[in-house]
């Protein structure tokens, strides 16, 4: 059998890749307006621009019809996972660097490990409890609990991660039988309307078109991400796509040396390095058991 992935698998790859970018883009934003818009004003927006540019473009071409769903309490669980995800993000990036940030929300794929096993009661190698704690070990070292410049919010990554392992495996579920566009419109409008409860508290003018302009980018880049993630989960399966998530820790890197001048100290790189080597470990042995599972049956 060839190890090679066919053209489905490849246009998996580089949309996922395309999306990380594009989340790599929102979080380096998010992080820029966090000073000059709150945090809960900043969401709302970003989850209305999703709504509207959606249901601009789709409703026209498809119709309501395109709101039918097998599981309409999946789609909305799934809007408020998201939701979730996105609020722990915004307070996360408001207080720590994008990188590091990036790093540990990386680990996201070792916690689905730990829910397989403790929740769906799967059986999990002994490699694989290796790198799940390997991977904690990297955000601890990034964390650095007890150190001088540890503070409690370098924790908001944490209820992020929990959250975001949870999106992830309810997205990867519904894309076997959900429509993309779908699934996009709910978690689109979902966030909009729940963000909207807490707008009139949180409102604040603003005299900068800068930041108006970095609300549109932030919008923009959290709807296109999402989308193509949405399709690259319909293109190839997860265990192919993983390793390649881990570059949005080098476009978040970047990012924050761009924008801020910001490099992650020799601590830092250290943990990030061990996160992202156990991470894609931890994918390629998937990939690795799912061959030995197959090929038997096309000999």
């Amino acid at each position: 059998m060839s190890t090679h992935p066919g053209h489905g698998a490849l246009a998996g790859i580089a949309l996922a890749t395309a999306a990380v970018a594009c989340f790599a883009t929102l979080d380096t934003t998010t992080k820029y307006i966090s000073v000059g818009v709150p945090v809960l004003m900043a969401l709302w927006f970003r989850y209305l621009f999703q709504a509207v540019a959606t249901a601009l473009v789709v409703l026209p071409a498809r119709g309501l019809s395109v709101l039918r769903t097998r599981h309409p309490r999946f789609q909305c669980l799934r809007g408020v996972l998201l939701l979730l995800t996105s609020l722990f993000a915004f307070f996360s990036l408001k207080y720590m660097p994008v990188g590091e940030f990036t790093a540990i929300v990386m680990i996201t794929p070792l916690v689905i490990t730990l829910l397989a096993a403790t929740q769906l009661k799967e059986r999990v190698s002994p490699l694989r409890w290796a790198l799940v704690v390997g991977g904690f070990t990297g955000t601890m070292i990034i964390i650095r609990p007890g150190s001088d410049d540890f503070n409690w919010t370098l924790l908001l990554p944490l209820g992020l991660v929990a959250t975001n392992a949870w999106f992830q495996v309810l997205t990867s579920q519904l894309a076997k039988t959900e429509d993309p566009i779908t699934m996009h419109l709910y978690t689109g409008w979902v966030g909009a309307l729940l963000a909207s409860l807490a707008l009139p508290f949180v409102w604040t003018a603003l005299d900068s078109w800068t930041l108006w302009a970095a609300l549109c980018l932030m919008g923009l880049m959290g709807t296109v991400g999402h989308f193509l993630l949405i399709l690259a989960y319909k293109r190839a399966p997860a265990a192919t796509l993983t390793p390649y998530l881990y570059a949005q820790i080098g476009f978040a890197m970047l990012g924050g040396w761009l924008v801020f001048a910001h490099v992650p100290d020799g601590w830092s790189l250290a943990g990030i390095a061990l996160v992202a080597l156990c991470g894609a470990a931890g994918a390629w042995l998937t990939v690795r058991e799912s061959r030995v599972l197959v090929e038997p049956v096309e000999s």
